[in-house]
């Protein structure tokens, strides 16, 4: 497949800013996370009366079906739809932060030898990131735009997995995640920040995700969005499902990686 694929067409040249997802966009640190959320949250639908009646099967495309609608929102967003499905199945569910606190330790067993390792420095940053991205950081830097982080993810990890990647110096101090009142973060409200502080159109705002949220945030603010249809396990070539829904959603191009980053700048900036 061709290194970019355009979408939607869309004005290119003018960008100030750029909002980038982090998991899946710029780090692979928590590559996997649907292994262990969608069995996770299956079992659980499939523990209902209506579960037993769809099967495991159904139970378990149901739950990946809303997991990847619901990509970019905050992690609760996730469980407390959970929450509504087993509710609606006849289930008796537990508060939606029960279910966050289970995935996220379930998840944790998953990841630490990484988080270890990048600590250590017996893993290099560079190979638990989408190919290319410090390319891409510091191509948009060259072309003065102001990268901004914003990640579903609560904020003290995304503060430590992007300290232990190397790209918070691209960042500074705009690396933004998920809240424990889950009402005062949104990617959407990071970027309705940053176009009402600097007075922006949004043919200056540039996005970055591989989730289905972020790039309809940043269509609906009249940005460019960037769909990346990344493969985190292979760190090579397309993944099918990110890309049919990265469409859906409304990215402007799509993209495997960074690798190709003249491409990409031509694209980007002529």
């Amino acid at each position: 497949m061709q290194s970019i694929e355009r979408c939607q067409a869309g004005k290119t040249g003018n960008f100030r800013y750029a909002v980038l997802d982090f998991d899946g966009t710029i780090s692979l640190v928590r590559e996997g996370w649907q292994q262990i959320m969608t069995p996770f949250f299956a079992d659980e639908l499939f523990a209902t009366p209506g579960g037993k009646d769809m099967g495991y099967d159904a139970c378990y495309l149901a739950a990946k079906e809303f997991i990847t609608l619901l990509t970019g929102k905050q992690t609760i967003y996730q469980c407390i739809h959970l929450v509504e499905e087993i509710t609606r199945r006849g289930g008796k569910p537990l508060e939606a932060q029960a279910y966050k606190d289970e995935y996220h330790q379930r998840l944790l067993d998953r990841i630490n030898h990484r988080l270890d390792g990048l600590e250590d420095g017996s893993i290099d940053p560079e190979t638990l990131t989408v190919p290319g991205s410090y390319d891409l950081l510091q191509m948009l830097l060259d072309h003065g735009v102001t990268p901004y982080l914003a990640s579903g993810t609560d904020e003290p990890y995304v503060l430590n997995e992007a300290r232990l990647l190397k790209v918070t110096p691209y960042f500074g101090e705009h690396i933004y995640g998920a809240q424990t009142d889950y009402k005062t973060f949104s990617k959407k409200m990071v970027i309705e920040r940053i176009i009402r502080e600097n007075n922006l159109s949004g043919e200056m705002l540039l996005g970055f995700g591989d989730g289905y949220v972020e790039i309809e945030n940043i269509r609906e603010a009249g940005g460019y969005a960037v769909g990346v249809a990344s493969n985190e396990s292979e760190r090579a070539g397309i993944d099918e499902w990110k890309r049919e829904r990265l469409i859906r959603a409304g990215a402007n191009i799509i993209i495997p990686d960074y690798c190709d980053i003249g491409a990409l700048e031509k694209e980007l900036f002529g």
